[in-house]
């Protein structure tokens, strides 16, 4: 199994793309060419990072990780507040990767926990195709898929896998329905569709909504974060019609990030 390190060496390379800042209604404010580069110095124990937006250029170096992050086998990660607290912002990054195309989302609450902005980043290997995914709709996620997850933890712990289930269907009213089957337990819910916006609100003190984007991607996010309720924000990235990417950063009742998982999933089936 690779370090951590070693798993965020997996994202070597020059990534170009853009990052285009979304409101919580889908509304695109602003798409920023970029060009982010990671290079392994001193035989790959340190990075330079280089982050080109328009005219403006940061560079970073690091030889360690902070604690907010963890990554994931195959380079994808997750980093941010390891703690909500009162009255500061909150947020975090998550990022997937497979073969030359990165999607990363970053979701912003602002000092009192509402839901600010999202910004989306796409992005692909120089030198490689830029292949595209169209937007994603509710009609391209129907059906049934079959997955397997893994959960990682901050405190170091051995990582979890298990097999996930999940079914997506529109009942009679037109709403749509998700059935989650994972680790011996189920979860069905159901969401009103409002254009590019589902609203999950069957608890007036905890709603959730998924907004579909550009890319195949989608972000579910609680609209108001808070202590005593737990939450997670979630970025999905459906890469071919059949093949879907997951990732979920939970945090509990405390306010404290707990774990992150990964999933990847097929569709079996239509509905």
């Amino acid at each position: 199994m690779k370090s951590q390190w070693e798993c965020l060496l997996q994202n070597l390379g020059e990534w170009q793309g853009s990052f285009t800042r979304v409101s919580p209604q889908g509304e695109i404010l602003e798409d920023t060419p970029s060009v982010v580069s990671l290079e392994g110095l001193n035989n790959d124990q340190a990075i330079r990072q280089t982050i080109c937006l328009d005219t403006q250029e940061r560079v970073l170096e690091y030889s360690s990780l902070g604690r907010g992050v963890l990554f994931f086998q195959n380079g994808a990660f997750s980093q941010g507040s390891i703690q909500l607290a009162p009255f500061s912002e909150f947020g975090a990054e998550l990022g997937l990767i497979y073969e030359n195309r990165r999607l990363r989302l970053v979701q912003l609450f602002d000092q009192n926990g509402q839901l600010n902005q999202f910004t989306l980043i796409r992005e692909y290997l120089a030198g490689t195709p830029k292949l595209e995914r169209p937007a994603v709709s509710v009609e391209s996620l129907l059906g049934e898929w079959h997955g397997e997850a893994v959960t990682i933890y901050p405190d170091w712990r051995s990582p979890d896998t298990y097999s996930t289930t999940l079914k997506l269907q529109l009942d009679d009213a037109g709403r749509l329905v998700q059935s989650l089957l994972f680790d011996s337990r189920t979860i069905t819910s159901a969401a009103a569709i409002e254009g590019s916006i589902l609203k999950f609100d069957q608890d007036p003190h905890k709603q959730v909504q998924v907004l579909l984007l550009p890319d195949g991607a989608s972000a579910t996010s609680p609209l108001k974060v808070q202590l005593r309720q737990a939450f997670v924000l979630e970025v999905g990235w459906l890469i071919e019609p059949n093949f879907r990417q997951r990732m979920v950063r939970s945090y509990n009742e405390k306010g404290e990030w707990v774990s992150l998982t990964l999933v990847t999933e097929r569709r079996v089936s239509s509905s």
